[in-house]
């Protein structure tokens, strides 16, 4: 049986409570990639200390343990208000005006939906609509 995000998180925050689970993927049969983050950055030795803290609770699993990078995975009402003026991907999981993926400038973020300009129109999207969504890095932060 596969450990609830919430359970992960509480295992993450009994190492430390600063650290925030961004996310849990699966990508591949008995794999999980968790992306943490923390105030002060994530380097290895974070990425260690939580792969060790969690390994009870997932040690079923091949685990990867990772900082949320530049397009970095938005899950949260929070991380969209957070990221308020950057540029985003989100998808869908049901047609908005007909489309399904808008790429653009984040507007707002309140409790139930998120505002997003994309091609000149804003759109406001529920949260329960959305099914993946990301920033996407501006030229300034990618590094050459």
């Amino acid at each position: 049986m596969t450990p609830t995000e919430n359970q992960i998180a509480t295992e993450i925050a009994a190492l430390d409570p600063r650290i925030e689970l961004i996310a849990v993927d699966r990508p591949a049969h008995g794999t999980l990639r968790l992306f943490i983050d923390h105030p002060h950055g994530v380097g290895l030795d974070l990425c260690e200390r939580v792969t060790t803290q969690v390994r009870d609770l997932l040690g079923d699993y091949a685990l990867e343990v990772s900082s949320p990078g530049l397009d970095r995975p938005l899950s949260k009402p929070e991380h969209f208000a957070r990221f308020e003026g950057h540029a985003a991907r989100i998808r869908t999981a049901r047609p908005i005006d007909g489309r399904r993926n808008f790429t653009g400038r984040l507007l707002a973020a309140g409790a139930e939906a998120v505002s997003i300009e994309s091609g000149g129109k804003t759109f406001e999207i529920p949260f329960e609509l959305v099914s993946r969504s990301n920033l996407v890095p501006e030229p300034s932060e990618v590094q050459p």
